[in-house]
């Protein structure tokens, strides 16, 4: 099988293709909903190898892939002002905005920074106490414990040339609006092994209950995923939902509490726009009013102009009814070099892991065999 001899115990992959490819006969749509897990999906071939009878659906997964236009502009408005140092994660870098992207700001002059922390771009602030660093802080749950923590911590300590231009999203929300469409039939989820670290499955159980569908809290290893599309099959067959932990070594169902509170203690949930999917009502995370001083859209009169992001193809994508192989303009206007949409603007979205492993040109080959 195409990919598979690359993993560490290809022997051990191939023996659970085997037995999912005999667990039904019946076709099952399974979505997984978190950008490193379709990375390794893609990287090893695990969709091929599971069709016809399982096809696995690639969501909106990837934090710098939602992250709009809106903000990406706010950012670069932040950039290009001489007395603020911008500083982000490395891939925020590359996404393109409305009119182009924070390495055009840096190339043209800009003080712009990769940093691994948001507690990294407050320490910094120590250090330039004549500039305003502001750190564009973007992800889901999981990074959003550490940017309340160095609010928390600039607040403490009265630091007065921090700020956040806050860009947090939250999963639970993304997966509503995608289970009650009617674009794209879901029997199952994977749900994010990292995520739910931090918050637990609680959110998870109350969505499984709604719409009747088996969620997997599953790893990003090749075996975790399948080991977690097993587990769906099963419930599946057994026609029952349910939320079932294959993750285990790393989540609680009660998850990271002291993470929860930071979450709660510095930020509040808000309506929030997501690139190519539109407003999700209650799907972000704001600095909460007693921290408003730290926010760098109030502190620097920024207006977020929402809206900017078309549908069309991306939204399709991200909504798990349109395989990028399949999109008329992958690899062809669209490119890692000059990317049009969400999914090909991060090393974690699913047109860029297409790309990678030139998946346009054998999207549904190689489905078994040793």
């Amino acid at each position: 099988m195409r990919h598979l001899s690359e993993y560490r115990d290809a022997s051990l992959l191939r023996g659970l293709v085997a037995r999912l490819q005999g667990a039904t006969h019946r076709p099952y749509r399974i979505m997984e909903v978190c950008g490193g897990q379709t990375n390794t999906i893609v990287r090893y071939g695990l969709d091929q190898c599971l069709a016809p009878h399982v096809t696995l659906l690639h969501g909106p997964g990837c934090p710098v892939c939602v992250t709009p236009a809106s903000y990406l502009d706010a950012a670069r408005q932040l950039a290009m002002r001489p007395e603020v140092v911008l500083c982000s994660f490395g891939d925020m870098l590359r996404v393109p905005g409305s009119e182009g992207t924070l390495l055009d700001c840096k190339s043209a002059g800009a003080d712009v920074r990769t940093l691994y922390s948001p507690l990294d771009a407050l320490k910094l602030a120590r250090s330039l106490p004549d500039k305003q660093v502001v750190f564009f802080s973007i992800g889901f749950e999981t990074t959003a414990p550490l940017t309340a923590l160095a609010v928390l911590q600039a607040a403490e300590a009265s630091q007065p040339n921090f700020s956040v231009l806050c860009a947090h999203v939250t999963i639970p929300p993304a997966i509503f609006v995608i289970l009650q469409s009617a674009e794209v039939q879901i029997d199952a989820l994977l749900a994010p092994g990292h995520v739910c670290t931090v918050t637990g499955t609680q959110e998870y159980e109350r969505l499984s209950l709604e719409f009747g569908v088996p969620i997997v809290v599953t790893g990003f290893e090749p075996a975790d995923i399948l080991q977690g599309v097993w587990s769906a099959i099963r419930c599946l067959e057994d026609a029952r939902a349910g939320v079932i932990m294959q993750y285990s070594r790393a989540v609680t169902p009660e998850g990271n509490l002291q993470a929860q509170r930071l979450i709660q203690r510095v930020l509040t949930v808000t309506d929030r726009e997501w690139r190519g999917l539109g407003v999700i009502p209650s799907s972000g995370l704001n600095l909460s009013p007693q921290f408003a001083g730290y926010d760098a859209c109030r502190r620097f009169a920024l207006r977020l102009e929402s809206g900017s992001e078309p549908g069309g193809y991306c939204a399709r994508v991200l909504r798990g009814n349109l395989a990028p192989c399949d999109c008329p303009k992958f690899l062809k206007e669209c490119t890692a070099e000059h990317p049009l949409g969400a999914p090909m603007v991060s090393s974690e979205g699913a047109c860029a892991a297409y790309m990678q492993y030139s998946r346009s040109m054998h999207p549904f080959g190689d489905l078994g065999g040793a």
